[in-house]
């Protein structure tokens, strides 16, 4: 039980209850019972760290989310934030979310982080930065890898929430412990990492139900969509984030 965190997941499955989410769970036993691990999560969607989170929660165990500092700054979320014991990244300087991301996996925690680092407009895997496997190689911990499908339908960068009861289903599924040398090559690494995580993500998509034709805006082009490709997705990306750093 903890102050904060306990509550939180109540009120998160009475939230799913009520937009009649049907959630499947898979991989559940791979997530450890005790001791560090690094779940490394793919992003489609502003509900990812929920649903990820519930995996961990079914094990038994609470997953701390390395998330970025501005949520901090809502006088709502920061109470909750700083009660769950997550990590504020600042992407400026982030060697001091490393660092307590680092301490929280030698005390034992599941740290939660996104090595995509943004939301994925084409729905497709991004390229992965190293700190997830920078992580797991210094802590000496395993890495989960954790896919979610769906969850752009739910509510995703760029579309409107759906926040009602829409039975929208949810695939979540953790994949067997990679493990890290601690001598390895952090690029080799990471494109090893991302390479599961596509393959397990791509035995999901196969999986899933039909999609909706009025929602193939949600799709990536590869099944078929009319979301942005990979390639055209980063360049939205990269445009975004000159108009940030020019009104910075």
């Amino acid at each position: 039980m903890e102050p904060v965190y306990t509550p939180v997941i109540g009120f998160a499955r009475l939230l799913f209850a009520a937009q009649g989410l049907k959630m499947t769970l898979s991989g559940l036993e791979h997530v450890p019972r005790t001791g560090g691990a690094v779940m490394a999560v793919n992003h489609t969607g502003y509900f990812d760290f929920t649903y990820a989170g519930l995996a961990g929660v079914e094990a038994g165990r609470l997953v701390r989310f390395m998330a970025k500092k501005s949520i901090w700054s809502n006088p709502v979320a920061r109470p909750l934030m700083t009660g769950m014991h997550h990590i504020p990244v600042d992407r400026e300087a982030g060697q001091e979310s490393f660092d307590l991301a680092l301490k929280a996996l030698r005390s034992g925690e599941i740290v939660g982080v996104f090595p995509e680092a943004t939301i994925s407009r084409s729905f497709e895997v991004k390229a992965f930065k190293s700190g997830t496997v920078r992580l797991a190689q210094e802590a000496g911990v395993p890495v989960l890898p954790t896919t979610i499908w769906g969850s752009q339908r739910v509510w995703t960068k760029g579309h409107p929430r759906r926040m009602g009861r829409h039975h929208i289903p949810l695939l979540i599924t953790v994949g067997a412990p990679i493990v890290v040398g601690a001598d390895e090559d952090p690029t080799e690494a990471t494109e090893r990492i991302r390479s599961a995580m596509v393959a397990q993500l791509r035995a999901d998509q196969e999986r899933y139900p039909a999609w909706p034709d009025a929602e193939r805006h949600l799709l990536p082009a590869r099944l078929g969509g009319t979301a942005p490709t990979l390639e055209e997705a980063d360049a939205m990306d990269a445009a975004e984030q000159r108009k940030r750093r020019a009104q910075a």
